[in-house]
Order: structure tokens, then sequence, then C-alpha cells
């Protein structure tokens, strides 16, 4: 069993036309989500714009997600911080909401050397026993890499469960999986590399495409851990153009961009972000149309 399933996205989180967070449609868009491949939903991350949410008004998101899919998915929370104090905290806070999970992501521009990384993640894993934690690698935006022999040290402390590994590198995801038990749960940060991470040991995703294509991605994974590895393959090298493309510019830009079009009123991106010009949104149409989602 992989507790935190196959299949996670990382939500987008909705906004009014006056900026403020539009906790109904997060509803609404996190019961869809469930019902087209989604097993799980990371609320609260990069995609969900984490750094410019208040910490009221990611509690909030955690209650309204929890609620609209209610045992039907895993709802982990995004209360990651560059303060190991203010991520115990804030950790503390979502382990009384009945949530399934809590990410942490690698301190970011402090840049902390292994140590101060190990002890980080472990105080707050042990600050709320009862939680499953995922760590979160993401180098290009902390500007820190949690290293292999780091992430197998934390890969020991009871409740930390697994690993969102988004520094792009085939090899380190290779080694964790050497250094880590087997029910040592890898996930990957990148649409693109969801297919060759599942052939080195990877378990499934935390995905931005699953706004799009959750059935589609949900499939792929399927057909690969039943052994149908050229399904797999056709189906990630025709969602591949997407995947690119939802990344052209800074990530959930493009996506928040293609919902709209389809009808999703989450809103757009809060400053420092910017909304998609019209070089991206041309690209997203010409990636968008061969793929029929309407």
């Amino acid at each position: 069993m992989v507790y935190f399933g196959r299949v996670l996205t990382a939500m987008v989180t909705p906004f009014s036309q006056d900026g403020s967070v539009d906790y109904a449609m997060a509803e609404r868009l996190a019961d869809h989500l469930v019902n087209h491949g989604s097993d799980g939903l990371v609320v609260c991350g990069t995609t969900g714009e984490s750094p410019t949410l208040t910490w009221d008004e990611e509690y909030q998101l955690f209650q309204a997600v929890k609620q609209a899919v209610g045992g039907r998915a895993k709802v982990v929370a995004g209360t990651g911080s560059n303060s190991t104090h203010e991520a115990i905290e804030a950790t503390q806070k979502a382990s009384h909401l009945d949530l399934d999970g809590a990410l942490q992501v690698v301190p970011y521009y402090n840049k902390p050397p292994q140590e101060g990384l190990y002890q980080h993640f472990r105080h707050i894993a042990e600050a709320v026993p009862d939680l499953p934690i995922m760590l979160y690698n993401i180098p290009g935006r902390t500007g820190c890499n949690l290293a292999v022999e780091t992430v197998a040290r934390l890969a020991e402390v009871d409740n930390i469960l697994a690993i969102k590994e988004a520094s792009g590198s085939l090899d380190q995801v290779s080694q964790i999986r050497c250094h880590t038990p087997a029910d040592f749960l890898i996930y990957s940060g990148d649409d693109s590399l969801t297919l060759p991470m599942l052939s080195v040991g990877g378990c499934g995703v935390v995905s931005v495409a699953s706004h799009l294509v959750g059935d589609h991605i949900q499939r792929m994974v399927q057909a690969y851990e039943s052994g149908q590895v050229h399904q797999a393959t056709e189906i990630h090298l025709k969602l591949l153009p997407l995947f690119k493309a939802l990344f052209v510019t800074t990530n959930p830009v493009p996506v928040k961009a293609v919902l709209v079009k389809q009808g999703w009123n989450v809103g757009s991106v809060r400053l420092p972000l910017c909304p998609a010009g019209d070089d991206v949104l041309s690209l997203l149409d010409q990636v968008l149309q061969p793929l029929d989602l309407d």
C-alpha cells in the first residue's frame, strides 16, 4: 500500500477578483480533482502560492479542502518554513485538523548545511509524531539540495514516510532508492520525470498537470505498475508537450491560465507573480488543442 496514493495534485489556490482567497472555489476544485485521478491533494505548496499566503489563509484552506474531499483522498498540508520554530508551530496547528500529512520543504534562502537540514526536519517530525511527513527537495527554488545521505538518515525517523524529489536528477533518485528502506516513498516533483522515476524506484507524482489531465496521469502510473510499460510510455509522450508548457514560465502562472480558460474561476496570481503574457497563452493553446481536453 502506498500511503499517500500514486497521484497527488499540488493544488492551485483560487483567488477572487479582489485578491482574497476563494475558499468555496477551492472546495469545488478539490472535489473535481479527486473525481479525476487524484489520490491526494497537496494544499499550500509552491503551486498554491504559499509564499504569498498568510498562515490564517492556509489553515482555512486546509479545512476547506478536507471538508470537500472527506475520506476520499489524502490531504497533505504545506506547512514548511525556513524557520524551524515557525514550521513546528504551523505543523502542530495543522495536525489538529484531521489531515493526512504535512509537506516540509527544504529551508530556502538561509542555505543550511546538511546537519542543519537533518536537525530541522527531525525536530519538526518529532513535534508531530502521529502526523506523516513528506520531505520536499527543490533546489532550483531553495538554493540548497537535500543530499542522499541526509535523506537516508531522515528516513529512519518513524513518521517521515516520503520525499517529493524535484532536483531533476534521476541519479539522485536512484541513490535515494538504494539507501532508504523499500517502504520509503519517492514521488516525482516534476510531471515530465514521473515515468522515468517510476523505473528507478519512484512510486508516483506530486503533479501540476493533474489539474488538467489527472485521469491520464493516473492511467500512466497504473499501466506502468501493472507491467504495461509500452502503454505508459505512449501516455507519457502524448502528455510531454503539456508537461513542458506548464513550466514555460513560473508555476503556477500557466496552469492557472488554462484553468480559467476552461471555466474554473481560480483568478490570477498574487504579486510578485504576474499573469501569463500573450506568448505563453499562445503556446498553451497550441499544446492543448491536440489533447482535446474541453
